[in-house]
């Protein structure tokens, strides 16, 4: 790997001119050279960045020495990579030891060599480039393996609608209207992100209802309504026994979404907010695009009648205050609704 190292910049700390003006005449021809005259200074100038790729720290300054400059780094996350090497003219055993425990990579005894500061210098940035890059690979592979797990998650949301609705397409219209409704919430943007993720495994207990009473195409009797009913356990039984707050998430949803806020829902007949607050977006997400798309038993729905059913349900079926929010995302939603239609 080849990089311009005037672009980059190691930091010298030390409270003696002198010192300074020593270091930089040796480091300065190929990097970048800051000073900071204090412990303090230093402290300022890496808190307000661009961070330094290396700092050389003495040790004996007044007022913060470089043992408290060193802890301070190696407490903020941020700072913490950022290579140390102490050039002091404490070369006891004992001061050295102190210094690597502190998390210094090197120690350099003063009245300093310039081929020795120039070889550890290369050596350290060296090392600390390596490791930044293998950060990034690992970085961009757990990413990766993150993006996988969603697209699977999300494929086998869309696999349990197939049955019913050939494109699939309605978990993921379904999911972006969740998203949208909490966005307008002013949720926490992570659980906001696991809703939108969680969504598509609303219904995937849908995989053990029988064909002919899940595509019947007329009203389900009262003991075909009681098979149906079943998919949310089975959904649930599909989804427990994971540690992943993901699927945490999504077998909450499944099992809550067909609650209703009056407490005439299934399957535990919950009340208000008993339910679970990504329940009760998905419940509305839900039935909104359920009720305007065809499916091979039913007519969709026109957008101004299921409004309708969503608005007269408030306080019954559906949490009044997520209906109202419905009501005002109503233009992104009806976006949403367009883009991915069944003929897409």
């Amino acid at each position: 790997m080849t990089y311009d190292t005037k672009k980059i910049t190691i930091l010298v700390v030390d409270d003696t001119p002198e010192n300074i003006e020593v270091l930089d005449s040796i480091l300065s021809s190929q990097y970048c050279v800051k000073v900071a005259l204090s412990g303090e200074r230093a402290l300022e100038l890496v808190d307000t960045g661009p961070l330094p790729d290396m700092i050389l720290l003495d040790i004996m300054m007044p007022d913060m020495d470089g043992y408290e400059v060193i802890s301070h780094l190696q407490s903020n996350p941020a700072m913490a990579n950022i290579p140390v090497i102490f050039i002091t003219g404490k070369s006891d055993a004992a001061d050295e030891e102190k210094g690597l425990k502190l998390g210094a990579v090197d120690y350099i005894t003063k009245p300093v060599s310039p081929s020795i500061v120039r070889a550890r210098v290369k050596t350290h940035l060296a090392l600390y480039n390596q490791n930044r890059e293998l950060d990034k690979k690992v970085k961009e592979r757990t990413q990766q393996l993150k993006i996988a797990k969603l697209e699977v998650i999300s494929c086998l949301g869309r696999a349990a609608e197939f049955k019913d609705n050939e494109t699939g397409m309605h978990v993921i219209r379904m999911s972006y209207y969740s998203r949208i409704i909490a966005n307008s919430l002013k949720l926490n943007s992570e659980w906001v992100d696991m809703l939108y993720n969680a969504a598509p495994m609303h219904d995937i207990g849908k995989i053990g209802i029988p064909d002919h009473i899940l595509l019947k195409p007329g009203k389900l009797d009262n003991d075909e309504w009681e098979v149906m009913k079943k998919h949310v356990s089975y959904g649930v039984e599909i989804l427990e026994g994971h540690e992943s707050d993901l699927l945490i998430m999504a077998k909450e949803i499944a099992k809550s979404h067909h609650e209703k806020f009056d407490g005439t829902g299934y399957p535990n007949g919950l009340v208000g907010e008993n339910i679970p607050l990504s329940g009760r977006i998905v419940a509305i997400s839900d039935v909104f695009d359920a009720l305007t798309s065809e499916r091979p038993y039913k007519k969709a729905w026109s957008t101004k009648k299921a409004v309708a059913l969503i608005e007269e349900g408030a306080g019954k079926h559906f949490d009044p205050h997520l209906v109202e929010a419905f009501r005002n995302c109503l233009p992104e939603i009806l976006a949403i609704k367009e883009r991915y239609s069944e003929e897409l």
